[in-house]
């Protein structure tokens, strides 16, 4: 009687949990009342955190952010002053006697001259110095808004580990209750002579796998929040509390459609075509550089008693070395130009892979979503329920409620890294085709090339 009284308890406890365990797979999953102790008190005295909030101090903190935005201001402030002549030289000379230092009276060449230089650059040449600097500053925007992408990406690939460090233990903390109740029936059993020890030791090896896996999360939850810490810049052990709830993103688009976004907002690739057009307009300014400087000058000369004079100077840089200077300016710029273009196409088909990577990685986790939750998790259920049934009327035993047990625990725990790698899958394209793929859903008419906001 004892026995039959313990099974009925133990199915309703199984029930519960089974019921728990249903409420996980939706997109905000209920706390569970049968977590440990320990680990609820832990997460409750945890306040929740949003991704939102991390992502918004991680921009307003992030060292690697902060020093790319004042470089962006370094290149800005570069541009006028490259599109600018030289400064002017001004001097004074003195002809006469050096001791006492004074004019020689009647002497024509004797006198005091001012007077004032400008160098002038061959028509051209300063507004191509100027288009490189200007290149080189947008160059470093492009690059700005890739760290902060990335930065951004980095912070939801962490968020997303720590939830699932989270909801693995939520999942494995209910199916140890479940384990610890089933592993009293069994010795309950076993001293009615109902059943065999094989069965206790069994529940207890399982048991420990858990504690073992507990454990192991525990790990992983400190190192991520170190990690998260880091990219807010903070120090490694200040709490972050409980990741919120979040909604399961979805993927409007194919892979067409990715490459096509990634070659029209991909940042990468803004930056190498930045950095073409700086090393285009140097193979220009090489070209320049074949033809002569000027420098033009006027001068005043005080010749005391004697009528003051006024001078006009004006001189020609000539490249008469060109074979040595010039020829070889050229050919490096031509060299760097050729470099910078053979960057791209490799970058471009980087690119393309890691988009295939991410997409796949993306597309197979939504698929092992749909599988998990339609058809695996269920089935799962209703095996361990059957096995159940056949346990309390004494045709089954233990080790098949045991391993359906297990079984489900394993589907609960890959339906949530399925949600995981989805999530980071996204989250890792977004540097790369330069929108935002998590939050809501992008219009497809992104996918248009700008060419406005691209000039």
């Amino acid at each position: 009687m004892y026995i039959r009284k313990l099974t009925s308890i133990m199915a309703m406890v199984i029930i519960l949990c089974l019921s728990g365990l249903g409420r996980t797979q939706s997109s905000h999953p209920a706390e569970d009342s049968h977590v440990s102790h320990h680990h609820r008190g832990h997460q409750e005295a945890a306040a929740t955190v949003t991704l939102d909030e991390l992502i918004k101090t991680a921009l307003a903190q992030n060292p690697s952010l902060q020093a790319a935005r004042q470089t962006v201001g370094a290149k800005q402030a570069r541009v006028l002053a490259e599109k600018t002549l030289p400064d002017p030289t001004l001097s004074f000379q003195t002809m006469g006697q050096a001791i006492p230092f004074k004019l020689m009276q009647g002497d024509p060449s004797s006198g005091r001259t001012v007077s004032i230089q400008q160098d002038i650059p061959y028509p051209g040449k300063l507004e191509l110095k100027g288009n490189i600097a200007n290149s080189e500053a947008e160059a470093e925007q492009w690059n700005y808004e890739q760290i902060r992408r990335q930065v951004m990406a980095d912070v939801k690939t962490a968020y997303y580990g720590l939830y699932l460090v989270y909801k693995s233990v939520e999942v494995i903390e209910k199916n140890r209750q479940l384990l610890r109740t089933m592993s009293r029936l069994a010795e309950a059993r076993y001293q009615a002579a109902q059943g065999n020890q094989q069965d206790i030791l069994k529940v207890q090896v399982e048991i420990t796998k858990l504690i073992d896996k507990l454990t192991l999360l525990d790990q992983r939850r400190s190192t991520t929040e170190a990690l998260i810490n880091s990219l807010l810049y903070r120090q490694p052990d200040t709490p972050l509390g409980r990741p919120a709830e979040f909604t399961k993103s979805e993927l409007h688009y194919s892979l067409d459609q990715l490459n096509q976004l990634a070659q029209s907002n991909s940042p990468k690739l803004k930056n190498q075509d930045r950095e073409i057009h700086r090393n285009e307009y140097q193979v220009q300014l090489a070209k320049q550089e074949f033809y002569p400087d000027f420098s033009v000058g006027l001068s005043y000369v005080d010749r005391d008693e004697m009528r003051e004079m006024y001078g006009l100077m004006v001189s020609v840089k000539l490249p008469v070395y060109f074979w040595r200077k010039q020829e070889p300016q050229l050919q490096s710029a031509k060299l760097n130009l050729d470099s910078a273009q053979k960057q791209r196409d490799n970058l471009g088909s980087t690119i393309a892979y890691n988009i295939k990577e991410a997409y796949l990685t993306a597309t197979t986790a939504d698929k092992l979503i749909q599988l998990y939750t339609t058809t695996a998790i269920p089935m799962a259920k209703l095996t361990l329920e059957s096995s159940l049934a056949s346990y309390q009327t004494g045709a089954g035993d233990s080790l098949s409620v045991t391993n359906n047990v297990i079984t489900l625990l394993d589907y609960e725990l890959k339906y949530h890294e399925a949600v995981t790698d989805f999530q980071k899958a996204l989250a890792q394209m977004e540097p790369i085709v330069g929108v935002d793929l998590t939050g809501p859903a992008t219009r497809r008419s992104e996918i248009k090339h700008d060419h406005a906001a691209d000039k």
